[in-house]
Parts: C-alpha cells; structure tokens; sequence
C-alpha cells in the first residue's frame, strides 16, 4: 500500500477541516472533489477572478448532496484581511491555491499579478499563523528555476526569474520560510510543472495549451505552436498533484518549511504532445488527423526546457504519481472534447 493509500484511508476515518482557496479554480475545484469524496469538511474561498461558479456545480455533482453538505463556501479575497481570518476560523491545513497565474498575464499586468499572488499570499499568511494552523502548503511555480540551465530541476538550485509572475512565486517561497522560522508556522511549498486536467480553463487569452488544443481541433481552427515544437515540459495530470497536496499537508517534516516539484519525471516535447491530442480528438472527429500546427515565434518569458527531479517528494512525502502523461490525456480528453462540444 502507498503512503497516499493509507492516507487516504486514515482521513476516511478520522475526517479534519481543510481551507481550500482558489476552490472555483481547475486544482482548487479538483482539491475539493478529492476531499469530499474522502468525507472531510471542506471551506472554500474565490473571488471568481479566474474560478467559475460552473466548476462548483460540477463539483456538486460528482460528489452527491451527502458530501457537498460539508462544504461551506466564502465568495471573498485573500487580498482582505477580514475575509482571510474569516476563512482559516478552526481549519486543520490550508490548501492555497489562489493567484493570477500565467506569465503573459503577468507581462501585461504586473500590478495586479503582485497584487494577488504577494500581497494576497501574505495575508492569508499572516491569518494562519494567527489561527494556528497545523499546515499550509501554498501552490509554488516551476517559473522559479527561471534561466537556470540545468536538467532536471532541483529544489535547491534555481536561477534568475524570467517573468513578474516567476518573481511572485519566488516571493511566496521566501515570505513562507521566515515565517517558518520566525514564528513556526509549518508550511510547505509544491512547485507545479504544468498541471492538466479536467476543469482546466479552456477559454480567455491565458488559457492553457491543452484545452487551447483541444478546442480548436475539434473547431477546426489552426493549431499554433510556439517556436519549433521541440520546446519541453514535465506535463503532470491533476490526480498526482492532488496527492502531493494532501501528502503535503499531513506528512511529517523535520523542517518547518520545505518545497517540494510536482511533476512526473519526464519531458514532452510540444509536437509530441500535439501528435497525442490529435489522436485523441480523432477518436470523435476521424477528419482532424489532416490537420498539422502552425510554428510561430517562441514566447517571451517562458523556459525552452523543464523537466523535474521528483525524489525529494518521494522520499519525504511518499508521493509516487500514477499518471503519466498518456494515462492522463486519456482521462482528461473526455471532459475537454464534451466542454466543447457544449459550447456549440
């Protein structure tokens, strides 16, 4: 049995309350089906910036109206004070998973990406050193590594950030790790390397590659791929980034603050993954096997490489991903090909 096995097994017996921010996100709202399906009482907190009340609704769904009744949500800020200490109020561990995300987003707006991901992150920061929470264990970035050339990634040794939102990340970390030592709050940082799944927005300008994909295969609508498709990344399915946080929160550590990376351990190159997606939408659509990408200048801000070393989150925690990247397209192709086949 895994560690994640027994875990899942001693929460089932001995339920505790967990603080999920950014709940009406794609990791939020998947945080939160994981923990009710585990019988735990659940508090939610979104502002809807990036989190859709359709992803709560799916949520309810999924569960049944026996677990969602454990579930309080708060529509509300980590920016707020008031709203932070509102939400940490007799919670066990604190699952943060609230933020701007994306690094374009970052490059047109700075501000509110700070704004969000800093100003936001230390109050609710401070609110749980307040409450004394056992753990909080906040979503860190891979954008950490920024221009560090190495391969794969290594917690320790990270270069200079590429991007205002690679600097919030790093920000998090820092103000994390003294509070770690300044006033004991037990914290953990995970350092997700591009995390897909079912509810992972597939509309707006900062959507990410997978749904973009899918949706415009099965639209019809070309293909773009930055640069020349052999720019890699550590693809990592929602499933094996759910059991890093709850491992996370839960398991012992001899430091009271520790970052561990997310991921699976292997590269995909861009074409790779277009090849599989296309295969996967061929199984609705026969006619998209036609269809080739359109190369076109390589991002600014965004690494060429990434691929993580994932030892020290298993030796630590136990985490052990059940997906790879195939494993998880064919679970996540499904909800993609089915949400856009409802936005017709």
């Amino acid at each position: 049995m895994t560690a994640f096995q027994q875990l899942q097994q001693q929460l089932q017996q001995h339920p505790r309350h967990w603080l999920v921010t950014g709940c009406a996100g794609f990791i939020g709202s998947n945080l939160l089906e994981a923990l009710l399906r585990l019988g735990q009482r659940v508090t939610g907190l979104d502002n809807f910036s990036t989190g859709y009340q359709a992803n709560l609704d799916e949520v309810r769904t999924l569960v049944g109206e026996a677990a969602w009744a454990n579930f309080h949500f708060i529509e509300g800020d980590i920016r707020h004070p008031e709203t932070c200490q509102q939400a940490v109020n007799e919670v066990d561990y604190i699952l943060h998973q609230a933020a701007l995300g994306s690094v374009p987003r970052s490059l047109a707006d700075p501000w509110n990406s700070h704004d969000s991901n800093v100003n936001g992150f230390l109050q609710l920061l401070i609110a749980a050193r307040d409450a004394g929470v056992k753990r909080f264990v906040y979503a860190a970035s891979s954008s950490t590594y920024g221009d560090h050339p190495a391969l794969p990634k290594i917690e320790d040794r990270i270069g200079k950030p590429l991007s205002p939102y690679a600097v919030t990340k790093y920000i998090g970390e820092l103000y994390a790790d003294v509070f770690a030592r300044s006033y004991g709050v037990s914290a953990v940082g995970l350092r997700y390397f591009n995390v897909f799944g079912p509810r992972q927005n597939p509309l707006g300008a900062y959507a990410a590659v997978m749904p973009q994909w899918f949706g415009a295969l099965l639209k019809h609508e070309p293909v773009y791929i930055n640069g020349d498709g052999y720019t890699s990344r550590d693809f990592c399915f929602i499933a094996n980034a759910i059991q890093a946080n709850l491992l996370a929160a839960t398991a012992p550590l001899e430091k009271n603050h520790e970052v561990f990376n997310v991921a699976v351990g292997e590269r995909t190159d861009l074409n790779q993954l277009y090849r599989w997606i296309r295969d996967a939408v061929a199984v609705a659509d026969p006619s998209v096997q036609e269809i080739e990408p359109i190369y076109r200048d390589f991002r600014p801000g965004d690494v060429q490489h990434s691929l993580a070393d994932i030892s020290k989150a298993n030796q630590l925690l136990g985490y052990q991903p059940t997906h790879r990247v195939p494993d998880g397209l064919a679970v996540a192709a499904p909800w993609y090909i089915q949400y856009w086949r409802d936005q017709r």
